[in-house]
């Protein structure tokens, strides 16, 4: 067994990982009728970017100024893949201005209080996860809020014929649904350890960390990132109802 974590791993595991994949692919296939690629790809992808995230992290390990580089990276990514989900044909690149908004309050807050070292596994491991949470929220708030302007977009009109700004009308039909992208986020806080145990603690347990603290760190994760959010979802919103994802550079 490895010491290093409670899970026994070796070949068993890595014929489960192809089982899982395959099941999945079918799953998406025939249930769902989408092209089992897209999961066979996703699940290709996963496994080559880990492994080079694996080397790349482990060299990085005592240097805390290269790891803010890796999660610069991290960051383009984010911003270029939620970007193209919100406005694939527009100014996508403007998602780094809510993935920003997110990110960088609790991240300096973390350091400035010390709770987060100069660590490069640490800035990693936290930064990364709150850019993750980040790119889902913009994702999901920046879709839902355009394709509701434009399936009320006779509202919007008709508040500006009264004598309404652009923005304040398109704020009237976007803001109910901008939060519905921080709802799981939500969801997932109240009921951990009670319908699910979050992965930063499931991972910590497996490798050994005590329960405590443990549970202190998810704590840590799932709060900050109901900030992250929020604030994400906010400037997403902001950014759409003055319609900026579209305008003509």
């Amino acid at each position: 067994m490895n010491n290093t974590t409670l899970l026994v791993l070796g070949t068993p595991a890595w014929v489960l990982l192809a089982v899982f994949l395959v099941l999945a692919a079918v799953m998406w296939r025939t249930a769902l009728d989408r092209s089992p690629w897209q999961m066979l790809v996703a699940g290709l992808r996963a496994f080559v970017q880990l492994s080079a995230v694996a080397v790349v992290i482990a060299l990085l390990s005592n240097s805390g100024a290269w790891a803010f580089t890796f999660v610069a990276v991290m960051f383009l990514v984010a911003a270029w893949t939620c970007g193209h989900r919100v406005a694939p044909r527009g100014r996508w690149w403007l998602a780094a201005i809510p993935l920003a908004a997110g990110v960088a309050p609790p991240a300096v807050l973390l350091f400035a209080v010390g709770v987060l070292p100069f660590q490069a596994l640490a800035i990693i491991a936290i930064l990364g996860q709150q850019i993750g949470g980040a790119m889902s929220t913009v994702t999901l708030s920046g879709r839902r809020v355009r394709d509701e302007l434009e399936l009320r977009k006779g509202e919007v009109e008709a508040a500006v014929a009264l004598g309404m700004e652009w923005p304040a009308a398109r704020m009237l039909v976007g803001q109910p649904v901008a939060g519905e992208a921080v709802l799981p986020s939500i969801d997932q806080t109240r009921t951990a350890g009670l319908v699910t145990l979050p992965g930063a603690f499931v991972g910590m347990i497996l490798g050994g960390a005590t329960p405590l603290d443990a549970g202190l760190i998810q704590l840590l994760v799932l709060i900050s990132l109901l900030l992250v959010n929020s604030s994400a979802a906010t400037a997403t919103l902001w950014l759409c109802c003055r319609g900026a994802w579209t305008r003509s550079a």
